[in-house]
């Protein structure tokens, strides 16, 4: 299956934070969009890889994804070397995306900047006809997709672009809220994280908002770029 956009995350749940609202508006316009979780996050405090692998099924559902699959890497020891950068590029030509949209360039957990490094160099090295792939018994044609966008996770990093989400932030949410071992909950009585807190919950909205009110919508979801973007006329740009 060819798609449009490949989102990967370090975790299960970390495309849903990062992107969630602009896979949603994207699949509503009729592009075929995919996920691939690096991990099954099974060292998280709270819940299993168990737990984790039907939350990621349940989320994958409200947002409507073609696909999502899991390349079992190890949890907070994954490291960007040949082994993980080949794996992740025979995903790369199998879905051949347009545009691929992974984790923060830095962040609060340390698989996010990994990851982010480690798909970002697999995108490059996938465009390489010397590199050699194989997918279902036979040979993979290099592909490298036009534009790998980073979101934003715990940090608050300065957006080089912001995309306009209004009307979307309640499917981000739900898929979010999917993780039900992961986020708050008033009657849970599992291990206190940094995200299980109610203020973590709420700020998924709030700072929706907040980038919303940079470019004069309701809400947003920002990103940071790899090269310079190009457009035909200043006027393009909104």
């Amino acid at each position: 299956m060819k798609l449009d956009i490949l989102a990967i995350g370090a975790h299960p749940d970390d495309v849903e934070l990062g992107c969630g609202a602009t896979i949603a508006k994207e699949i509503a316009n009729g592009k075929l969009v995919g996920i691939i979780d690096l991990t099954r996050g099974e060292l998280g405090t709270r819940g299993t890889a168990e737990t984790r692998k039907e939350e990621a099924r349940v989320s994958a559902e409200i947002l409507r994804v073609s696909l999502r699959e899991n390349l079992g890497f190890a949890d907070g020891f994954f490291v960007n070397d040949k082994e993980h950068q080949l794996k992740l590029i025979e995903a790369i030509r199998k879905y051949q995306p347009e545009v691929v949209l992974c984790n923060a360039i830095d962040d609060r957990h340390i698989d996010h900047g990994k990851g982010s490094k480690l798909v970002s160099d697999a995108c490059f090295l996938s465009g390489l006809m010397k590199i050699e792939t194989e997918a279902f018994g036979e040979k993979q044609e290099p592909w490298r997709p036009k534009f790998v966008y980073h979101y934003i996770q715990w940090k608050n990093i300065e957006p080089d672009l912001i995309v306009d989400v209004t009307g979307y932030i309640d499917v981000k949410i739900d898929a979010v809220m999917a993780y039900k071992t992961q986020f708050y909950d008033p009657k849970g009585k599992g291990p206190q994280t940094p995200i299980s807190s109610k203020n973590f919950t709420d700020s998924i909205e709030y700072r929706a908002r907040d980038l919303g009110r940079l470019i004069g919508t309701e809400h947003g979801e920002g990103f940071t770029v790899e090269r310079c973007i190009a457009v035909d006329s200043i006027f393009d740009v909104k």
